[in-house]
């Protein structure tokens, strides 16, 4: 009467409840399956039999009616005979084959890849991938195991390392500039699925889908490449240092003193400072050697001879008439 007594299961099937679930055990503690019963696989899954630790048949989508002639691998193991008609125990695995989407990567720290233009460059970068299970065998065997229920979030922490540790290898083989990173980012994605793929596959999945969204420097780093985008926009920097002169003459005239005299004299060292400028941006010209300085009199400069003169507006001292600035202070004459 005990067999009698047991609970037999005539219908296997998984009615998948939200996203996270990769893998799934049927429940069969103490219960058997019926020769005959029906198996039930839906689109985007897979069924693993595993008996007493031994992988046995696997089916894709499809309606099925187990039986010796369904369960060949099975069969075997258990030395059956093919006209076998009783219960049988097996673990019955599911596996979700569907496409896992918007799986978010990205480098925690800054990696270091080699550049033709810049040399090292520390770099971060994140973006999606997409992936899904394509050998259940293999992802029974190497990840999942005989876990009651394995979970996506099991998985993201493996396979985000995955991505990273690689990276510096596939960024490095796209033989792209760090400055042409950011269009030739397909370029970039591509290279990625070719250098994962195998390293997915060795787990049982595939990767079907990767996007490279974003590709930065380090704050500081940052800093230094702004500072040289902004000279190479200056282009010409005669020109730049003739147009920051020119902008300046207006704030000289408002220096203490004022008038005539302040601008005479912000105009006198902007042009000193200019000169020195294009000077460091131009070694092929030689710096003129400054003139000697007038020998100190006791008294006050004496005028052109035979010619007029006339009195600084700013010092007072005697000057030449046709004279435009004084040679004592550099003020400005009317």
């Amino acid at each position: 009467m005990g067999f009698f007594t047991k609970q037999f299961i005539e219908v296997i099937q998984w009615t998948e409840a939200g996203d996270q679930v990769l893998a799934w055990r049927f429940p069969v503690q103490d219960q058997e399956i019926m020769t005959g019963a029906q198996l039930t696989v839906r689109d985007s899954q897979w069924a693993l039999f595993v008996n007493e630790g031994r992988i046995a048949d696997h089916f894709g989508p499809g309606l099925y009616k187990l039986s010796t002639h369904t369960l060949p691998l099975l069969t075997d193991l258990m030395n059956w005979d093919k006209l076998f008609k009783s219960p049988f125990k097996s673990d019955v695995y599911f596996f979700s084959s569907r496409l896992r989407i918007d799986q978010k990567w990205g480098t925690a720290t800054p990696i270091t890849i080699r550049d033709k233009e810049f040399g090292a460059v520390r770099m971060r970068a994140y973006g999606i991938y997409a992936f899904r299970i394509s050998d259940p065998k293999t992802f029974y065997q190497k990840v999942s195991g005989s876990r009651e229920v394995y979970m996506l979030s099991d998985l993201e922490g493996q396979l985000r390392d995955t991505i990273v540790g690689r990276m510096t290898d596939a960024f490095a083989s796209a033989n792209i500039n760090f400055l042409d990173m950011a269009g030739s980012q397909v370029k970039l994605s591509e290279a990625m699925v070719t250098a994962l793929q195998p390293g997915f596959a060795d787990l049982g999945l595939s990767l079907e889908k990767f996007v490279v969204e974003n590709v930065s420097l380090p704050e500081e780093l940052q800093k230094m490449l702004d500072q040289r985008i902004g000279m190479n926009i200056i282009g010409d920097m005669n020109r730049y240092t003739q147009f920051q002169v020119a902008q300046s003459m207006p704030i000289a005239a408002g220096n203490e003193g004022g008038g005539a005299a302040g601008m005479g004299a912000g105009l006198g060292a902007g042009m000193v400072m200019a000169q020195q400028m294009m000077n460091a941006m131009n070694p092929a010209v030689q710096p003129q050697p400054p003139a000697a300085a007038p020998q100190a009199s006791a008294g006050p400069a004496a005028p052109a001879a035979g010619g007029a003169t006339k009195f600084c507006l700013n010092c007072g001292k005697p000057i030449p008439k046709p004279a435009r600035f004084c040679p004592e202070c550099g003020g400005a004459q009317q």
